[in-house]
């Protein structure tokens, strides 16, 4: 994790910098929870992974889309629950594209494990344990970072790193880089 951030991010930081807590029993509350999270990220086409952190819910739960590709909105897989993450092993570590529904319109390229075996619980408590590769690896270890408190701008070394996105005069999309200010 790097030691200096280059960029800070004042909008509701605090709430999203908030640890979260164990889920330790599975009742209503936690069942609309996720049903929260899901309808929310539904609603979010641009989105592939939301954590309770983000709906100001400090718990260990999270969904996320498989499948899906980095900067495109095309996602193929279905949506899944994690809930209390434990991360087994992780590796194959690489630089590529990040983003957050927490941060909208700031991308970045960040170095995260493309393998990444868990163990956690489904939706309904029930104990799994799943080996995630490539970009499915990545949304996975970006919604356990929420879950830490860790935003993807944490991750960034280089403020080269760190860009939007528009459309060039011919309507493709380009990347933008973003302007720090000191």
């Amino acid at each position: 994790m790097p030691s200096k951030r280059i960029l800070e991010y004042p909008r509701e930081e605090a709430l999203l910098r908030k640890k979260s807590q164990p889920v330790r029993a599975f009742n209503r509350y936690i069942k609309n929870i996720i049903r929260d999270l899901k309808d929310t990220l539904k609603e979010r086409p641009e989105g592939v992974g939301l954590a309770a952190v983000q709906i100001n819910v400090h718990m260990q739960i999270f969904v996320v889309q498989l499948g899906a590709k980095p900067e495109s909105e095309e996602k193929t897989g279905p949506v899944i629950t994690i809930i209390n993450p434990e991360v087994i092993e992780e590796r194959a570590e690489d630089k590529g594209f990040d983003g957050c529904l927490s941060l909208p319109g700031l991308f970045g390229d960040t170095v995260r494990p493309h393998y990444l075996h868990i163990k956690g619980l489904n939706e309904w408590g029930k104990p799994f344990e799943q080996v995630f590769e490539g970009f499915d690896a990545v949304v996975i270890h970006h919604e356990i970072d929420h879950l830490n408190g860790v935003l993807f701008i944490d991750r960034i070394t280089d403020p080269a790193d760190l860009f939007t996105v528009k459309e060039d005069d011919d309507g493709k999309l380009i990347r933008v880089p973003v302007t720090i200010k000191k």
